[in-house]
């Protein structure tokens, strides 16, 4: 090859490769520098991806670029303080972490995969801040305390757990004996959506209930309204996450919270709940959803179903005052849903429509608060202060460029 012509090949192998190298260049640039050290671009993308695989709301470029400024400051600290994660220590985090989403660590990582987030991305997200809520208890743990007057103060402000109050959406499907499996594994997979559209969309399609036309919202309601045994299981969910299938009479029940708050005024606890079904022959007809519609038109309480069962058989019209925890687990469900004097007609059982009618909630005064439970979660308030305090320092005294 004449010397003319390597001059040339030369230019223009360096004319390709330069957009390339150029690209990478910029990818791998510092977007933001703190203390001197170097947030990148890639990782400014890698963590909106993340926050968009957590249906993060808001602007995620802002959000990524201010959790990872903060995390370079905790990490410095943590680094000062000589405080590392085992390499165990981060595995047993990143598969805590991955559990609550009720998938095994490798399945949750190639959840992310396909939205473009690497391993290496929550490997840091995760080491940076379980590392730092060690450090936060190490550091100040020994010098907080919480008094009894103090526990004593947050429950007459809050009323105990029961002062929660939740958004949630609702799907429940038919599982007659028939259906009951294909119901079961079409509620395993909506259990695993963690998107409030997708779940929509599903309670559209599925839902036996009326709230399927607004993709099974519903709106706030306390928690207590909600049968006893789902507490923990509500309580337990992030928004965004779905309760794993509940199994009831003739059915499957999911959850999605969309949203929890403290009640602007905590509700006391319900001691027993009065409630009256009238049965309706013809389960699953028009005539008998008309029955009920045309009944619902006639009665304003419970106490007018009497007359609209005078003269029928004594058990077509059923009435009882019982605790919460008595209740069956799709009737408390129902109940939930209502106030008092209104009344639904989406349960049947043995071929006979149920119109169901909410009497009245007897509230009492709570008891068996677990105090416990209030000290950890008041601890855990201040723990957060002190570290809310730390960081605000750290960043005030921190070289934070552009």
């Amino acid at each position: 090859m004449r010397a003319f012509d390597v001059v040339k090949a030369v230019a223009l192998a360096t004319a390709l490769a330069a957009p390339v190298g150029a690209a990478a260049q910029g990818l791998f640039a510092p977007a933001v520098t703190v203390n001197g050290s170097a947030v990148t671009n890639y990782e400014l993308d890698q963590r909106a991806k993340l926050l968009a695989a957590f249906n993060t709301p808001g602007d995620l470029g802002a959000e990524a670029r201010k959790q990872l400024v903060e995390e370079k400051l905790k990490l410095q600290e943590l680094n000062r303080a000589g405080m590392q994660l085992t390499e165990e220590g981060l595995e047993a985090a990143m598969a805590e972490f991955a559990q609550r989403a009720n998938l095994s660590l490798d399945a949750f990582l190639a959840q992310l995969a396909t939205q473009g987030v690497a391993r290496e991305t929550l490997r840091d997200f995760v080491r940076v801040n379980a590392s730092w809520r060690d450090y936060i208890r190490r550091r100040y743990g020994s010098g907080v305390d919480v008094s009894e007057a103090e526990i004593d103060a947050a429950l007459a402000r809050t009323g105990g757990p029961e002062s929660v109050e939740l958004l949630l959406s609702e799907i429940i499907i038919p599982a007659p004996p028939p259906r009951a499996a294909a119901a079961m594994a079409r509620a395993e997979a909506i259990s695993k959506l963690r998107s409030t559209a997708a779940f929509e969309a599903e309670a559209r399609v599925v839902s036996a209930l009326p709230s399927r036309t607004q993709g099974g919202r519903l709106d706030w309601a306390a928690l207590s309204d909600y049968p006893a045994g789902l507490h923990g299981l509500l309580l337990s969910l992030e928004p965004g996450e779905v309760t794993p299938p509940i199994p009831i009479r003739n059915g499957v029940a999911l959850f999605q919270l969309r949203d929890i708050r403290e009640a602007p005024q905590a509700p006391a606890a319900i001691a027993e709940i009065d409630y009256a079904q009238f049965a309706i022959p013809g389960a699953g007809t028009a005539q008998a959803l008309a029955e009920a519609a045309r009944i619902d038109g006639l009665v304003d309480t419970c106490d007018d179903l009497y007359g609209v069962a005078k003269g029928l058989p004594e058990e077509r019209l059923v009435r009882q005052s019982v605790a919460p925890a008595s209740l069956p687990q799709d009737l408390g469900l129902e109940l939930a849903r209502l106030d008092p004097d209104e009344a639904s007609w989406n349960l049947s059982q043995d071929g006979t429509l149920l119109f169901t009618m909410l009497c009245s909630r007897t509230p009492v005064a709570a008891e068996g608060v677990d105090r416990e439970a209030v000290r950890n979660q008041l601890l855990s308030q201040k723990l957060s202060a002190r570290a809310d305090i730390l960081l605000a320092e750290l960043r005030a005294q921190a070289r934070i460029g552009q």
